[in-house]
């Protein structure tokens, strides 16, 4: 990339441009400095990469989106939207790209952990001397308060003083209805004010710990079976979490109680934040997954010894087959050459979900070992993509771009991501002959993306892929497997500092993409 006034930029690292000429390089420090202070967030697309990526975004957005730079850099600005994609404002940002013009849309986005927010957004297009569109830079502001209270002042402007006599009534009833549900919810519940004393707690929390309400009702909370419930995790949730982040949800907690034993908690807290009878109000869901947690040790033991177990005899099974297959007499029949070539291919198929299933345990485990050198990178991709292309004869791989000849990380690890999915890629695309492969270099990381014109994933589907054991409905009726490669491929992903992500659309096809970091200190995650 070129500057038009005569000065070379020499590269893009960690958020800041280096330029030959001194002068230039203190101005520009200055800038992303004053970048970096300001309250708006600021990003910096590449309109000449496919999808728009992202290449530059300041501190500001990263603290707005709950998202960490590693985290969006490579993606296009489409993911803050998540499965929200029907907003006739995105028609508006896709326009202004297309036809390289700025604009000024109101949409809505959520954060890291799915809190929505209003994102007030203004995007222009950069462009060079000959007037083309190189790059977009876009500037957010979070108007949530201010939407909160435009539709606020909406709400009472259609509220009629007639309905307040009703809606009072009306919640009276509901109040008596919940009130009856949440005695017979199968967890735990505890209601407290402000100050942490118990205001009501329902039948399941009394047989769950014993108690009666009595000894629980206008007790402070960590006072509760002769200070059974002072446990520091708790006051953790209560008194430094909640207070910044609400809703809390899935904090776990383990504690030995004196009379009911070592018991694992999954808590859910909320702060009411009402006005009234109920202002300030925190409701606690407490679900105990003791016995779960437990079953689940036990699974992953299970898959470890049997996978240890299965690997000896058929590595031995595997050797006695090609064995087989160098000694075959020249006058044996195509009939029995074919079933050998057959039991094979299936051992060799048995092998590798072996491997799956060792490669699961050890990261369940915290066992996985990565084995960091330095290797050339573009090549290992295509020599990888020449294994699987050798094996098949219904698709055509085809490498666009490139990334990086130096990369530091486990190279085994990273083929094993680009085997799984390739594999997927073509296994999953039976009708379509073409597989994509996309090498980029995007600031300081490097990106991958592998494209198919396949089945495609549902949205409520795309939130699970990368689960143990998840597997999509219509794709186990008609494909076998167990759910576990994208699983692994996302753990060796994120055991390089990288992230693992899927965009897709049901019947028009997926891409799966990864980013790693070139920076070898945020690469060494472990």
């Amino acid at each position: 990339m070129e500057n038009r006034k005569g000065h070379e930029l020499d590269s893009l690292n960690n958020g800041e441009f280096t330029f030959s000429n001194d002068t230039l390089k203190q101005d520009l420090s200055l800038l992303m400095k004053a970048l970096d202070s300001s309250i708006s967030g600021i990003i910096l697309t590449d309109n000449q990469q496919p999808d728009n990526p992202i290449i530059y975004c300041n501190k500001a957005f990263e603290r707005i989106t709950g998202y960490q730079r590693h985290e969006i850099i490579g993606h296009n600005c489409r993911f803050l939207q998540k499965e929200d994609r029907n907003q006739k404002e995105r028609a508006v940002l896709r326009n202004a790209v297309k036809e390289g013009k700025e604009c000024v849309v109101e949409m809505r986005n959520y954060q890291k952990n799915g809190t929505l927010f209003w994102n007030e957004l203004y995007m222009s297009p950069i462009k060079d001397e000959q007037g083309n569109v190189c790059y977009f830079i876009g500037v957010q502001n979070d108007v949530t308060r201010r939407k909160k209270a435009e539709q606020e002042l909406l709400h009472q402007q259609d509220v009629m003083e007639a309905q307040i006599s009703e809606r009072t009534k009306s919640l009276k009833e509901s109040e008596d209805y919940l009130s009856s549900i949440v005695q017979t919810v199968r967890e735990s519940l505890v209601v407290l004010n402000p100050d942490f004393k118990v205001l009501s707690v329902n039948e399941h929390f009394l047989k769950t710990f014993k108690v009666g309400k009595e000894e629980t009702e206008g007790r402070l909370l960590y006072d509760l079976g002769n200070g059974q419930w002072n446990i520091p995790q708790l006051k953790e949730l209560l008194e430094n979490i909640l207070p910044t982040n609400n809703p809390v949800e899935e904090f776990e907690v383990e504690h030995d109680f004196p009379h009911i034993g070592k018991k694992l908690m999954l808590l859910n807290a909320h702060r009411i934040e009402l006005e009234g009878q109920y202002k300030d109000r925190i409701l606690i869901a407490i679900e105990d997954i003791t016995d779960r947690r437990e079953i689940e040790r036990r699974k992953d033991d299970f898959l470890s010894i049997a996978s240890h177990e299965l690997k000896t005899p058929l590595t031995t099974i595997k050797g006695y087959v090609q064995i087989m297959q160098r000694l075959l007499p020249s006058d044996i029949s195509d009939k029995f050459k074919d079933i050998l070539k057959k039991t094979g291919i299936y051992v060799e198929r048995l092998n590798t979900l072996i491997a799956d299933l060792l490669d699961m345990s050890r990261i369940q485990t915290g066992n996985i070992e990565l084995h960091r050198e330095t290797f050339d990178f573009d090549k290992a991709i295509h020599e990888a993509v020449e294994n699987i292309q050798a094996a098949t004869k219904t698709h055509q791989i085809i490498i666009k771009g490139s990334a990086t000849n130096s990369y530091t990380g486990d190279e085994s690890h990273i083929v094993q991501v680009i085997n799984n999915l390739l594999s997927n890629a073509i296994k999953y695309s039976p009708e379509s002959d073409e597989v994509e492969v996309y090498l980029s270099k995007v600031s300081n990381f490097l990106k991958v993306a592998v494209k198919d014109k396949g089945m495609g994933i549902k949205i409520e589907d795309q939130k699970k892929i990368f689960d143990r054991f998840f597997r999509v409905g219509e794709i186990q009726q008609r494909f076998p497997g167990m759910g576990i490669g994208l699983y692994v491929c996302e753990q060796i992903i994120k055991n390089h500092g990288g992230t693992l992500w899927v965009e897709s659309e049901f019947g028009q096809g997926s891409t799966f993409s990864f980013t790693l970091p070139l920076d070898e200190r945020k690469s060494n995650v472990q």
